[in-house]
């Protein structure tokens, strides 16, 4: 990932606001510490931050067609520029970077380009010839990218918050698969597939044609000029990730280059479910197998770097960034600049355990729609900046357009829960990796039961989390929330802890409405709470809060010590002993 900051139209074209721009693209400078570029013209200016994962060497930022007259900033991966390049007969490229296509395919065809480009991505290009320009953001949102504006009239775009929220008068989320054109003055959608309408299709289960469109998605985010391996927490979906890495990892040019031996990172509290079946997948699939360690303490320790850099307050997603961006740190410290993650296959196959209850495949089919449409508020958030956080690039398969495309075609009442036939949550995915005669994965795993990340790495992990806002917010403050933080109101302490922590950092009212809200069990929407009465009194976004469904559901009454607030304090006494091959800043690592 890299970051990208851009003012366009502004009043000021002075040395002084060369200056200021240059210092607020120094804001995002972790999500780039490879090399920064900026580019002037008039009243416009685009700046970069480049993670150099595709040509290293001369791919810098910002880049040009041959003339010079159209300019480009971009963060992300276009995965088919060799093809794309191919049909741009007669134009020359300056470098081998695959985003230097974009440039080209404007002069080709205007603005009408985008959905040719097959990849993740956020970007700004400017045609120098009347001064127009476009922003682009890639169909999901898997890159971050926001837009804001100031009182002069001009526009402002910057990959994270933090670049705008000090000179705009407002600012707000780009949204995902749309295209923002100063001709036209104002947003239009590009990404218009089939299930994006939310009609109920009825394409019939083919697990093969399912499996195929997953190994391709794979296959093709293997494009890297530098060292790179797999996130595995040991549940299905990084499983596969790993499984068809592994499996197809020696045919790719990446390993000619760096070896064909995968490696795989995971992160828990010590004896967490994660680390356990992540080790098992691991042996089994013969990846080089790097295991982080950290306490509640670590954790909470982390928090406000955490909310800084995922720039949320919603209480799922901070639960699951902290593991995740202290695992981020650790992989770049081995060397290595880009990783696969398993993000987005719950919310295609409705996977979190709250759609056990869905009443028909026509509400399951439309929240799945609805959980897809939001992941650039939570998941994708997360993997985003957790990783660039820290100078590292998350890949997601799962949220490839095509393989979305096959997945969203299928018939629902294929995808619907029916423990009494069999079938669990995600059954259609397991089934088209069921190969008996040559495994992806061992069966247990393949079939284990749903555990969100930030479960997965330690139950005691969230409980922590409670008992430490316990410590720091109380009853008082929570009376009075309503009246501090109208919008979104905090209903729990944990909840008030990370708004108060976000505010101090962005106390701007545009930053608190980036931000979703609503009632959740299990990580659902709102309207999918309506499907059991009884978690209307269990709100909470953990699997375990799914009662019923979870193996290891919450229990009906909290622990006495953790209600007293003595509960962080009750975890991190009892930690045992570590031992360990490296120990560095708290978070030991086994290899």
């Amino acid at each position: 990932m890299c970051g990208i900051l851009a003012v366009l139209g502004c009043s000021d074209s002075s040395q002084a606001k060369r200056v200021r721009v240059l210092e607020l693209s120094r804001r995002l400078k972790h999500r780039g510490p490879d090399w920064s570029g900026l580019y002037q013209h008039g009243d416009c200016f685009l700046a970069h931050q480049r993670l150099a994962i595709v040509d290293p060497a001369s791919g810098d930022q910002p880049l040009y067609n041959e003339d010079m007259n159209i300019v480009v900033t971009v963060n992300g991966e276009i995965y088919n520029h060799e093809e794309l390049r191919k049909a741009l007969v007669g134009h020359r490229f300056r470098t081998g970077s695959d985003c230097d296509v974009i440039a080209h395919l404007y002069e080709e065809h205007g603005e009408n380009f985008v959905d040719m480009l097959d990849g993740m991505f956020s970007f700004v290009l400017l045609d120098t010839r009347d001064n127009s320009f476009i922003v682009a953001r890639d169909a999901i949102g898997v890159t971050s990218l926001y837009i804001g504006w100031s009182l002069d009239g001009s526009v402002w775009i910057s990959s994270e918050m933090k670049g705008l929220i000090d000179d705009c008068e407002h600012f707000e989320a780009f949204p995902p698969g749309h295209l923002y054109s100063s001709k036209a003055g104002g947003f239009k959608r590009w990404y218009n597939h089939p299930w994006y309408s939310e009609s109920i299709p009825s394409a019939p289960y083919d697990p093969l044609v399912l499996r195929k469109a997953f190994e391709d998605a794979v296959i093709k985010r293997l494009m890297s000029d530098v060292p790179f391996g797999v996130l595995l927490s040991g549940g299905l979906d990084s499983s596969l990730v790993a499984a068809v890495t592994s499996r197809y990892l020696k045919e790719t040019k990446a390993a000619k280059q760096w070896g064909a031996q995968l490696h795989s990172f995971c992160v828990g509290l010590e004896g967490s479910p994660d680390l356990k079946a992540a080790k098992e997948v691991a042996d089994y699939l013969g990846t080089v197998h790097h295991e982080f360690h950290f306490t509640v303490q670590d954790g909470i320790d982390a928090i406000e770097d955490v909310i800084h850099h995922i720039e949320t307050y919603d209480v799922t997603t901070i639960r699951a960034s902290t593991p995740m961006f202290l695992m981020a740190r650790k992989i770049k410290a081995l060397g290595v600049k880009m990783v696969l993650s398993g993000e987005g296959s719950d919310e295609i196959f409705g996977g979190y355990l709250y759609f056990h209850k869905a009443p028909n495949k026509e509400e399951f089919h439309r929240e799945t729609c609805h959980k897809i449409k939001a992941l650039h508020q939570y998941d994708c958030l997360r993997a985003n900046k957790a990783t660039s956080a820290w100078g590292l690039e998350a890949r997601v398969p799962f949220l490839d357009k095509e393989f979305i495309d096959v997945a969203m075609s299928i018939d629902p009442e294929w995808k619907m829960i029916k423990p009494e036939s069999g079938r669990i949550e995600k059954w259609v995915l397991r089934k088209a990796f069921d190969d008996e005669e040559k495994p992806y994965l061992p069966k247990h795993i393949l079939y284990r039961q749903k555990e969100q990340f930030s479960d997965g790495v330690g139950y005691s992990w969230i409980d922590g989390l409670k008992a430490h806002a316990e410590q720091h917010v109380t009853d008082k403050m929570m009376q009075n929330a309503g009246n501090i933080f109208p919008h979104n109101t905090p209903t729990t302490k944990e909840a008030y802890y990370y708004r108060m922590i976000f505010d101090r950092f962005f106390p701007q009212n545009s930053a608190s409405l980036t931000v979703p809200g609503g009632p959740s069990v299990a990580c659902s929407t709102a309207k999918a709470v309506e499907w059991d009465s009884q978690w209307s009194n269990n709100l909470d976004p953990s699997g375990r809060a799914a009662l019923g469904v979870h193996e290891s559901a919450y229990e009906p009454h909290v622990p006495a010590a953790i209600a007293a607030g003595k509960g962080a304090n009750m975890i991190t006494k009892k930690k045992k002993p570590r031992i360990v091959e490296v120990t560095a800043s708290g978070l030991p690592i086994s290899t």
